[in-house]
């Protein structure tokens, strides 16, 4: 059965529970462990959804905010639901398929 992944990225929040709310709070903890990011990638990894992201980078994050990869992404999976296989018989909804009839109406 097929099973979608989706994630959680909570750097935001870890960053407000230890007291962090800007990106400029962040970057000197990032250069001081020798990550040199600018001021709009920071940006965009505090406030978007990163879609790759390097090792270095998330242990470094993990060490100044004293957590674990775990604590920074959360995932869940759920079961999608099967797909017909091809050939296979549907149950057919007829009212969906009927035309509709048109009342025409005299013009004024």
């Amino acid at each position: 059965m097929p099973r979608q992944i989706s994630y959680r990225w909570r750097l935001r929040e870890l960053m407000a529970a230890r007291g962090m709310f800007t990106v400029a709070e962040l970057m000197p903890h990032l250069a001081e462990r020798g990550i040199t990011l600018s001021s709009s990638q920071v940006h965009r990894l505090v406030s978007g959804t990163p879609e790759r992201l390097s090792l270095p980078v998330l242990a470094t994050l993990c060490d100044i905010l004293d957590c674990t990869p775990a604590d920074l992404i959360t995932t869940s999976a759920q079961n999608l639901p099967a797909r017909r296989a091809a050939g296979e018989e549907a149950p057919i909804n007829l009212a969906a398929r009927r035309p509709k009839r048109v009342r025409l109406t005299p013009e004024a």
